[in-house]
């Protein structure tokens, strides 16, 4: 059995400290394997207003690892095509998508012909990750192309930060 190259590689991009680990070894693949890269950051529309609604009626927040306002999204977006300029990968595109991650990245993926997700993920942050489920689970569960975790170091104890817009005054 050989080894195929990779054609296009979408990754997923959050804004936090897993997104620049993540998307250098995407982009290490694609400059590799010569494949397009496509960046995802999935974002949520909602304010914490709405969802602290939401969590009050539904219980549970809902959007683990969902950047919170197209804004944000924006600049996770932006942040994650200077590591894959760096690296020297060809992003064939850059997409904000309003949605889950684990949606937003195996729809692009269909859409796109992929040939692999690439995605960061740590072990165990929560009680929740593990009862309902982590994006890197989801996307493994639905993904119909090859599907590589990243697992960057990252200091115990520490939180991942998502952005979110800054209410304006």
């Amino acid at each position: 059995m050989s080894m195929k190259d990779y054609r296009t590689i979408v990754v997923g991009a959050d804004g936090s400290s897993l997104t620049a680990p993540t998307v250098g070894r995407a982009a290490w693949l694609a400059k590799h394997d010569d494949a397009d890269l496509v960046i995802v950051c999935a974002y949520s529309r909602l304010s914490r207003r709405n969802e602290a609604k939401n969590v009050a009626t539904l219980g549970g927040d809902s959007r683990i690892g969902e950047v919170l306002g197209r804004e944000a999204a924006g600049l996770a977006l932006q942040a994650a095509m200077q590591v894959a300029a760096d690296e020297g990968a060809t992003v064939a595109a850059a997409l904000l998508v309003d949605s889950e991650p684990a949606r937003a990245l195996v729809s692009t993926a269909a859409e796109r012909a992929a040939d692999l997700i690439v995605l960061g993920s740590l072990h165990d942050r929560s009680l929740a990750d593990r009862l309902l489920g982590s994006t890197a689970m989801e996307v493994t569960k639905r993904a119909s192309c090859d599907v590589l975790i990243v697992r960057p170091e990252v200091a115990t104890g520490s939180e991942l930060e998502v952005p979110e817009e800054v209410p304006v005054p």
